[in-house]
């Protein structure tokens, strides 16, 4: 599918790996230029490279910690003088600790607050004026813990849902400005992430991980994990020209595993 991104220019945020760089290998096959960031240099540059290889476009890489406004203000700067205008941003950042409400003290709760969720609301402020001048498109990576918190991700489950919260709000504000936002929650995605609290799930357990993986499966109707590029498939559409008339809405990419109307 001609998704129309041929020389638009999108920026994908924690896009080394994972979903963020699956969503930013989606867009680039489609023709759209790239701003890419991770907090780690050799590992975006190299992702950067590997893409301008594969698929010919322009990729711009930079180190940038999006839980700190001064790497975030870096990267609208960049933008700013090198670009006129922005078609499309992709929040994403890596997800914070699990662990039960009481093991968590105030500094993992603002850790979790500045990565999670502030840095989507400096990034939206920040880029609004170059998405805001020839309308663009604003997809948030979150989770299905929006709809169903998930045990042991309290502070994903919190953080998650106001962004979720933001995203709605903002479509009515920026409606005006031809500004489309939506938020794209995974479900059992099959990346870094998942691999992590599986393995974390056995060790717990006493369990193998392909154990603990079988059993979690089981309560996905589709019966296995999604792979990212499922997932890039819907960002990438959203982002593009031909998402015209979705704004403000939550999409599960979870193989069917929130069972919630």
């Amino acid at each position: 599918m001609d998704l129309k991104l041929e020389g638009k220019t999108a920026v994908v945020t924690a896009s080394s790996k994972g979903l963020g760089r699956a969503v930013a290998e989606q867009l680039a096959a489609e023709g759209a230029n790239l701003i890419l960031c991770s907090r780690n240099k050799e590992a975006i540059d190299q992702t950067a490279q590997e893409i301008v290889n594969q698929y010919g476009v322009k990729v711009e890489a930079l180190a940038v910690d999006v839980s700190q406004i001064e790497d975030i203000t870096k990267l609208i700067d960049h933008a700013s003088n090198h670009f006129t205008s922005i078609d499309a941003l992709v929040c994403n950042a890596g997800g914070p600790p699990s662990g039960s409400f009481l093991s968590f003290d105030d500094a993992a709760w603002e850790k979790a607050f500045f990565g999670n969720m502030m840095s989507v609301v400096r990034l939206i402020r920040g880029f609004h004026p170059l998405l805001a001048k020839q309308g663009g498109r604003i997809v948030t990576i979150a989770s299905t813990s929006v709809k169903m918190p998930i045990p042991g991700l309290v502070l994903s489950n919190t953080f998650r849902t106001g962004v979720v919260g933001l995203m709605k709000t903002l479509s009515i504000e920026f409606a005006k400005d031809d500004i489309l936002l939506n938020t794209v929650c995974p479900g059992r995605i099959m990346t870094d992430r998942i691999m992590e609290l599986d393995s974390l799930k056995a060790d717990r357990d006493n369990q193998s991980v392909e154990t603990v993986r079988q059993a979690l499966s089981q309560d996905i109707p589709l019966g296995r994990y999604g792979e990212p590029h499922e997932l890039a498939t819907i960002a990438a559409y959203l982002l593009s020209p031909l998402n015209s008339y979705m704004t403000g809405s939550v999409f599960y990419v979870d193989g069917g595993a929130v069972k919630s109307l």
